[in-house]
């Protein structure tokens, strides 16, 4: 399925590295953003396509926090936790946004729109705290500016995914 839709583009990234495995992050990133998780049957056939066990893909996407096992909402909103963000008051702005979604971190809003999640580190220790809308990120946050971001989270007038048809 996966690579029947995609066979150019993943024969030709293959063609890249010196070996299959070289191609193991790239061709699971493409399945993420294709479907926007990676199933048991994605890993299952990458595995395949790769020639690599289901257990060598298994440990890449359990090490990363960029892949996700099951389902996530069309945005997912990453909280940097790291000590520079959390003295600026990421602590502060997670349980807001706890509060707000009605979620736990790890949890799925029940429309399916906002996945919560924490990052231990965001890399923008300047800018802390730090919050990462799916790829953008947005910096010096205060609570007044996480009730805008989730205004605007409900219209639709963040940027979308890259891979924008895995969420409906």
């Amino acid at each position: 399925m996966f690579y029947d839709e995609h066979k150019a583009e993943i024969d030709k990234l293959i063609s890249r590295y010196p070996n299959s495995r070289g191609a193991c992050l790239p061709l699971m990133w493409m399945a993420q953003n294709k479907y926007g998780y990676l199933s048991d049957e994605v890993l299952d056939e990458i595995a395949e396509i790769l020639d690599l066990t289901l257990n060598d893909l298994e440990g890449v996407a359990s090490f990363y926090t960029m892949y996700f096992r099951k389902p996530v909402g069309k945005y997912q909103i990453w909280v940097c936790r790291t000590l520079s963000c959390s003295m600026m008051g990421s602590g502060k702005i997670l349980d807001h946004l706890k509060e707000k979604l009605g979620i736990e971190v790890g949890e799925t809003t029940p429309d399916g729109r906002i996945t919560l999640l924490c990052q231990e580190c965001l890399a923008a220790c300047g800018e802390g705290p730090v919050v990462q809308v799916n790829d953008k990120y947005h910096t010096f946050m205060t609570i007044e500016k996480v009730d805008k971001l989730l205004e605007d989270l409900s219209k639709d007038l963040i940027d979308q995914p890259s891979g924008e048809d895995q969420h409906a």
